[in-house]
């Protein structure tokens, strides 16, 4: 019963937590530029273009230079993908979404490290970091 109230009262602090990150500037940040990329017609228009073309690309992928359309639609994928994240108002939410996600992730490090010193966290961005999450040359950080 005591481990249970324990926990109880765990989970209301984190979630007295998640209240404290909501109100947050990096968080209202990022809402603001998520509507702001919602209510855009152009953003929309773009976001479209790229994942449809990028259903295209997924099936050239599955035979790679071999199928007829390789270059056209590598080329096309290249092209809607930099449009997409030139244009300012994505441009300006992915920034806010980097922002949000290394904010919590001080958050995750802190109170790794405020539980125990040998807590293993990753940090970085997965898709350009890749870590094995043992820490050493990897950039995974031992708490």
């Amino acid at each position: 019963m005591i481990a249970n109230l324990e926990n109880n009262q765990v989970l209301d602090h984190a979630e007295s937590l998640a209240g404290l990150i909501s109100q947050s500037e990096p968080f209202r940040h990022y809402i603001s530029r998520r509507q702001a990329v919602a209510r855009s017609e152009q953003a929309q228009k773009l976001i479209q273009r790229f994942s449809n073309i990028k259903v295209k690309y997924e099936e050239v992928q599955r035979f790679g230079r071999y199928h007829p359309d390789f270059k056209k639609v590598i080329q096309e994928t290249m092209t809607a993908k930099r449009e997409m994240d030139l244009y300012p108002l994505i441009a300006e939410f992915k920034q806010a979404e980097k922002a949000m996600q290394d904010f919590l992730g001080a958050v995750s490090a802190e109170l790794a490290g405020s539980v125990s010193k040998s807590i293993k966290v990753p940090n970085g961005d997965p898709f350009f970091d890749h870590g094995c999450g043992s820490g050493g040359s990897c950039k995974c950080r031992t708490h």
